[in-house]
């Protein structure tokens, strides 16, 4: 009997025992993640936000930038919200911008790298480094891009001569139906491939047009629910199936891509004859024989040289589907830029920019296009170096130790910030 009591006391003490350290470790949690979300005076404001998951629950994860619009009308130009554990500034409007990217450019000079960005490109290339090594790739990139026609007339010349190849391969289709992705990304990524490899590619070269899927595809996916999980909860979701495993697998291929492009161009490379980005850089990485004092090294060039594709490619690749569809939809505003480009340019001639300023019809479409497409209407984030005042708001400067500004956890994520343009939820009619 007292053998059958002391078991049962020690079962009930066990399970005690269980609740109780439950009961701790969720306090705990609970006070961490308390004081991790305390906020300094003045700080921007925002929804209120859940623990753990921020305002996650408040936000359209395919399309945030449309819950973005809806409490920038309750809370202002300026708010925050918690994307999990992390947090952000948003700003909005033209005059908060400038003097965001003018007065106060040196206060966000640098960027967050988020989880995915670390794991593909671990702060290399030009659009996801920070500090030195951003310095050191954009200045050589800017030079670089410049010597090779950005910015020149040898560039147009390259343009005109993409557009030909362009309208033949739409020629090709005979008047059927078509889908134009494609033929589109191909026409502009060989702008820059002109630039950054020293060639262009056919439109039906099975391998480029591989890449050009990789590259849609990873873009494409890059959005998806389970990469902002990933950017939120690495700790967890690295061990979990999903889209953002897809993300990873296929920047890998990428740059296994770009790799072998690299290792053809040492085969017949002369330092002293650059043909192309990729020849500049080689020359570049000689000058550094230890490569651990320089950003410029093997895994830069192929994550620079994959920024300069996505730049160069994505984008304007973009805004022209989005103008092709606008024409489509309003046929009287193509009607009027139709009749403009042929008393202008006519049937034969090519289109230059020295026509510009005499097609003031067509040049505002091409802005309303813009406008309407916003193909980034969050733009790449960047962080808070220094402490801050904006619109009247307080914006503490990125720390790894909490004890520096007395908020703990309010590391850069805490204080990035994103640029919000406006971009309507819903069809709006396309200004003549």
């Amino acid at each position: 009997m007292l053998a059958a009591a002391g078991s049962l006391v020690s079962a009930i003490w066990a399970v005690f025992h269980l609740r109780t350290l439950l009961l701790a470790a969720v306090t705990f949690l609970f006070l961490t993640d308390y004081f991790k979300s305390r906020r300094p005076k003045n700080y921007p404001p925002g929804p209120r936000r859940l623990p753990f998951v921020g305002n996650l629950l408040h936000l359209d994860l395919e399309r945030p930038h449309l819950s973005v619009q809806q409490f920038m009308k309750k809370y202002g130009n300026v708010i925050s919200l918690d994307f999990g554990i992390m947090s952000s500034v948003i700003i909005s409007s033209l005059p908060l911008i400038k003097e965001a990217f003018t007065r106060l450019d040196e206060n966000f000079i640098s960027r967050p790298i988020l989880p995915i960005q670390k794991h593909i490109f671990n702060e290399n290339g030009l659009i996801f480094s920070t500090g030195q090594t951003w310095k050191e790739q954009r200045r050589f990139a800017l030079m670089t891009l410049r010597n090779f026609g950005l910015g020149k007339k040898s560039l147009e010349q390259r343009i005109q001569e993409e557009a030909r190849y362009l309208v033949e391969a739409i020629k090709e289709e005979g008047g059927r139906p078509f889908d134009p992705h494609f033929k589109i990304n191909n026409a502009v990524s060989n702008i820059i491939c002109s630039i950054t490899f020293g060639e262009r590619f056919e439109y039906h070269d099975h391998q480029f047009l591989e890449l050009l899927r990789l590259l849609d595809k990873a873009t494409h996916l890059g959005s998806s629910l389970m990469v902002h999980l990933y950017n939120i909860f690495p700790w967890i979701t690295k061990h979990l199936p999903g889209q953002h495993q897809t993300v990873i697998a296929t920047w890998k291929k990428l740059k296994s891509y770009i790799s072998d492009i690299i290792d053809n161009h040492r085969k017949d490379w002369d330092p002293d004859e650059p043909r192309d980005f990729i020849d500049a850089f080689l020359k570049e990485m000689t000058k550094y024989p230890d490569k651990t004092t320089t950003s410029f090294n093997e895994e830069s060039l192929i994550c620079s040289t994959l920024d300069l594709f996505l730049a160069g490619t994505e984008t304007t690749s973009t805004t022209l589907r989005w103008a092709l569809l606008y024409m489509a939809l309003y046929p009287e505003v193509q009607e009027k830029v139709q009749a403009e480009i042929d008393r202008v340019i006519g049937q034969e001639k090519q289109p230059s920019l020295a026509d510009r300023d005499s097609m003031p019809y067509t040049n505002a479409v091409v802005h309303e296009v813009q406008r309407m497409g916003n193909i980034i209407p969050l733009n790449v984030p960047r962080k808070v170096v220094v402490d801050t005042t904006l619109a009247g708001f307080h914006l503490p400067k990125e720390s790894e130790l909490a004890l520096e500004n007395n908020w703990p956890g309010l590391s850069s994520l805490f204080s990035s910030l994103l640029l919000c343009k406006t971009l309507p939820s819903s069809r709006q009619p396309m200004r003549s």
